[in-house]
C-alpha cells in the first residue's frame, strides 16, 4: 500500500532523532511529538481547534527521501517513513529569529518573555514600535477560531493588514454576538482578552462585552450570562426558564 493509500489515522511508524516512534497518519506532527514526550515550543496550538501555524515557534526539519526542510510541526501531517529532527543548528537559528520577533510584537507579555528565556533568547534586535510597547496579543488566532469552530458564536475576527493586523469584535465596538462563555480567555495563550466578573455583570474586556448574570433560584449565586444561556436554549430547543438552577444545585 503506497503512503497516498493509507488510511488517515492508521499506525505508521516515523522517526525522530533517529528513534522509531509510532503515530497515526495524517495526525498533526506537533501533537504526534508532544503525546510521545518530546518538548516543542508553540503558542498557538490548540487540540479543540484547527491548526494555523501563526507563531512559527513548533519549527522542526522534516525529510521524505531525499528532501530536507524546516517547517511547523502543528499543521505538518505524520506521514510513515518522515524523518524528524528537533533542534538542527537551522531550527534554533530560525526559532531565535520568531522570538526575538514575538518579542517586538508583544513586549507586554510575561508568557512570550519566559518562553523565549527557556530557549536562551532574552532580548530583540527588531524595534518596538510606539504603539505595541504594552501589547501581549501575539495574533495567534486561536481565539477567534474557538469562538467560531467550538462555540459557533461567530463574535471576532481579525482585521487589518501588516502591522495594522488586530483581532477586533466587528467595527471595534462591543461584540453584540458574544455570549460571554469565556473560551477565548480561556485559551488565548498570553493571557490578553480579559474577563471581570461582579455578582451582576460578567465582562469580557477586549471585546468591550458586558452581559447579565443569571442567578440560580436555589443558592443565589450567579453561574451564566443570561445571553449565553438564550443562546445556547435556542440551539436545543430550550426556554431561559429551563436554566433556573445551576449545575451544582440541579
Amino acid at each position: 500500500m503506497s503512503h497516498e493509500d493509507t488510511p488517515k489515522g492508521a499506525k505508521i511508524t516515523f522517526q525522530v532523532d533517529g528513534r522509531a516512534c509510532e503515530g497515526f497518519h495524517h495526525e498533526s506532527l506537533l501533537g504526534a511529538l508532544r503525546r510521545l514526550g518530546f518538548e516543542v515550543p508553540s503558542l498557538c496550538f490548540h487540540e479543540a481547534v484547527s491548526t494555523y501555524g501563526a507563531c512559527r515557534l513548533c519549527l522542526v526539519e522534516v525529510q521524505k527521501g531525499r528532501k530536507s526542510r524546516i517547517t511547523t510541526s502543528c499543521n505538518f501531517p505524520v506521514t510513515a517513513g518522515l524523518q524528524v529532527r528537533l533542534d538542527t543548528p537551522a531550527v534554533q537559528q530560525n526559532r531565535k529569529i520568531v522570538f526575538q520577533l514575538l518579542l517586538a510584537k508583544a513586549p507586554a507579555s510575561p508568557e512570550v518573555r519566559a518562553l523565549a528565556a527557556e530557549y536562551g533568547v532574552h532580548s530583540t534586535p527588531y524595534k518596538v514600535s510606539e504603539e505595541a510597547k504594552d501589547n501581549k496579543c501575539i495574533l495567534c488566532g486561536l481565539c477567534a477560531r474557538v469562538c467560531t469552530e467550538v462555540v459557533g458564536a461567530n463574535a471576532i475576527a481579525f482585521s487589518g493588514r501588516g502591522s495594522h493586523k488586530d483581532m477586533v469584535a466587528p467595527y471595534d465596538e462591543a461584540a453584540e454576538a458574544c455570549i460571554g462563555c469565556g473560551a477565548c480567555v480561556e485559551v488565548c495563550p498570553t493571557h490578553c482578552i480579559g474577563l471581570r466578573e461582579t455578582p451582576e455583570i460578567r465582562t469580557i474586556e477586549k471585546w468591550h462585552r458586558d452581559l447579565p448574570l443569571q442567578k440560580c433560584e436555589k443558592c443565589g449565586r450567579p453561574f451564566a450570562p443570561t445571553f449565553q444561556l438564550m443562546t445556547l436554549g435556542k440551539r436545543v430547543g430550550m426556554k431561559l426558564s429551563d436554566f433556573k438552577v445551576c449545575n451544582d444545585c440541579r
